[in-house]
């Protein structure tokens, strides 16, 4: 039901139909915030922590911000996707004085992080930062929160027409979603879906390479079909793409799209994905291959 009827904002004007950039928005806000709550409750546990147990509660507070640095992305799509269209209508105050915000918050979520990586980080350098660095971010996120859902989104709502909308919505897939993967894609009435038809199909419908061709359609299927997982990182150690075959054995979402890749694995890999990064950037290596096992059958990963 929420999911497709989408949400009406404060003024109660305009309902907001599911799939649609700002429902988009306000589910990855509702993400969010259930991240910022999990991470505020668990400094407020630090006291309690024992000393024994302190580097396992570090690992977990380091996933939380791992999380939250994923916000950057809803941020991105909010600095270049939408405030062009706000600044066309001559709106220039809220749209910079947030970029100036988020630049601030993504710069503190780094100091966050570098700080829980320091090696010799004790319980009470941590209890010592709280007020100094990391309430003062959560609060900043909670409060972008509400001033995007009391401020931006209903002044968006009603200046932004609905083609820049669908600009905006066709545009979103190169940014990435932040913790949350649309269940519904939103398809205004009226308007074609210009620019996924032409990534299908390229100018003649193929896609033409060195050793063949094939069309969009038929790459996705092979894509698709042969048995392996797969997940491509591109030059920016950004992940770009992944497979959606019927049988994956690691869960993907497109939420990691465009997300970094060393934000991706739980923290106690970040370490063996950084070494493997180095070594390729290197030279040192071109893969890196391993045995897991997980649900009673031997897999193998390589990178």
């Amino acid at each position: 039901g929420e999911v497709l009827q989408g949400h009406v904002d404060q003024t109660g004007a305009v309902p907001v139909p599911g799939g649609h950039p700002v429902d988009v928005f306000i589910h990855e806000n509702i993400e969010l915030k259930k991240v910022t709550k999990k991470t505020a409750d668990l400094l407020d546990s630090l006291a309690k922590v024992p000393e024994e147990t302190f580097a396992n509660f570090k690992n977990v507070l380091l996933s939380c911000f791992n999380d939250l640095m994923d916000i950057d992305k809803h941020y991105q799509r909010k600095e270049y996707l939408l405030f062009p269209y706000l600044e066309q209508k001559e709106i220039t105050g809220p749209p910079k004085v947030m970029w100036g915000k988020h630049d601030e918050i993504r710069e503190q979520i780094k100091g966050c992080i570098a700080l829980l990586k320091e090696p010799g980080l004790t319980k009470n350098d941590l209890a010592d930062s709280l007020d100094l660095i990391f309430y003062p971010l959560l609060k900043a996120l909670d409060d972008m929160v509400q001033k995007e859902e009391e401020i931006l989104f209903p002044m968006a709502m009603d200046l932004v027409t609905e083609e820049a909308w669908w600009n905006i919505h066709q545009q979103t897939l190169e940014f990435g979603f932040t913790l949350y993967d649309p269940p519904v894609d939103w398809q205004p009435e009226g308007f074609e879906k210009a620019t996924q038809k032409a990534a299908k199909e390229g100018a003649d419908g193929t896609i033409q390479l060195p050793s063949g061709s094939f069309t969009a359609g038929e790459i996705m299927a092979i894509l698709n079909t042969v048995p392996v997982d797969m997940t491509f990182v591109d030059k920016n150690d950004r992940v770009k793409y992944f497979t959606q075959g019927s049988h994956r054995i690691f869960a993907r979402s497109r939420s990691i799209i465009n997300r970094d890749v060393r934000l991706c694995p739980p923290p106690g890999s970040v370490d063996i994905v950084e070494k493997i990064l180095d070594d390729f950037k290197s030279g040192k290596a071109s893969h890196a291959p391993f045995w897991i096992q997980m649900k009673g059958k031997f897999i193998l990963i390589e990178y």
